[in-house]
């Protein structure tokens, strides 16, 4: 599943996947990878990333049952 919270979160503080992926410390890809769904980051990753975008877990990843 995409998850477009993050894309949205990256480009509200007006962040590249490259600037994102260089304060977390991961490729670029890897950014890309995550927003398009295709790659589950450990919770490590997904920690570091919602502290660049002053985020919580549950706004970036946590995925609500319909």
């Amino acid at each position: 599943m995409k998850n477009l919270r993050l894309k949205a979160a990256r480009a509200a503080m007006d962040l590249s996947q490259e600037k994102l992926a260089q304060m977390v410390g991961v490729s670029r890809q890897t950014i890309n990878l995550i927003e398009k769904g295709d790659y589950n980051p450990s919770i490590r990753l997904c920690v570091a990333i919602c502290k660049a975008l002053s985020k919580t877990l549950d706004e970036l990843f946590w995925e609500a049952d319909e």
